[in-house]
């Protein structure tokens, strides 16, 4: 996901500059915003790849459990 962000950023710094040179304001204004976003993303993605997974540890049954049906009535 990283390397992608960085090359939609890359791509709007570029729309960026041509917005300038064109004098396109509102255009500018809206690649701001844009960029914004992208970068907000990818800190939100470079934290997440740092993160380790939390171990939830193996399921097990509760004892007992296996008296019961899926239907949830008491097998005899």
């Amino acid at each position: 996901m990283l390397p992608r962000l960085a090359e939609i950023e890359k791509d709007l710094v570029l729309r960026r500059k041509r917005a300038e040179e064109e004098q396109w304001l509102g255009e500018i204004e809206g690649i701001d915003l844009t960029l914004a976003f992208v970068r907000a993303k990818q800190a939100d993605a470079a934290r997440l790849v740092q993160r380790s997974p939390a171990a939830l540890g193996i399921p097990t049954t509760r004892p007992g459990a296996s008296d019961w049906s899926t239907t949830g009535e008491r097998q005899r």
